[in-house]
């Protein structure tokens, strides 16, 4: 009877042991499926920003935008002089911009300190910022052809290049204007203030935003 009971309890020891094996050679395979689940619940991480890339795309719309318009401007100059021209400029930039900023997928315009079009050409809060450091480092020796900011903030890419003075821009924005230029100011832009300046001064810039949520 007592070599039962010793027979018995051995087993019972034996299956417990068993069962304790079973169940820690089945708890690795809890694991990966639990570090499966928790990286398919991961977030997925946000795409780096290439801001060289981003500069670039900027300055291409930059010149399309500019190229296009001084095309434009010089050849109605030629056609019917500077009067002729601020028409041109009056409906056809903020064409040109549109149409631009369409093809490039990119917000293309121009500001100023002293903007000609009250509407499209005041500057925000962060552009005057950036035309005010414009000007200090045009004041300390800078050539204004080169300058240029590049910026990412609150989810948007945003660019700024500096509008040099020109020669051919002295005509409509400079100093010495003629009583038909400045009555056709008057006409189109009775809030002007883009007038008075000199070669090489800093009359302007363009400015790129990119929306990176899209």
């Amino acid at each position: 009877m007592m070599n039962k009971y010793v027979v018995m309890v051995s087993l019972a020891v034996l299956l417990s042991a068993c069962g304790e094996k079973a169940e820690k050679a089945e708890a690795p395979a809890e694991a990966p499926k639990a570090a499966e689940q928790a990286q398919q619940a991961a977030p997925a991480a946000a795409p780096a920003v290439d801001q060289a890339a981003l500069t670039e795309e900027a300055k291409s719309a930059v010149q399309a935008l500019g190229g296009t318009l001084k095309g434009e401007l010089e050849a109605a100059m030629k056609a019917g002089g500077p009067v002729e021209a601020m028409s041109i400029c009056n409906t056809r930039a903020p064409e040109i911009a549109k149409a631009v900023s369409a093809e490039k997928g990119l917000q293309v315009s121009r500001v100023s300190l002293k903007n000609r079009n009250p509407v499209m050409g005041k500057p925000n809060e962060w552009q005057t910022a950036v035309l005010n450091d414009f000007e200090a480092k045009k004041a300390a020796g800078a050539d204004p052809a080169t300058l240029a900011h590049a910026e990412i903030v609150g989810g948007e890419f945003r660019f700024m290049k500096a509008i040099p003075t020109g020669e051919v821009c002295l005509t409509c924005h400079g100093t010495n204007l003629s009583p038909a230029v400045t009555a056709k100011l008057t006409e189109l832009y009775p809030e002007d203030k883009a007038t008075g300046y000199k070669l090489g001064d800093l009359r302007g810039a363009f400015v790129v935003v990119k929306n990176l949520a899209q």
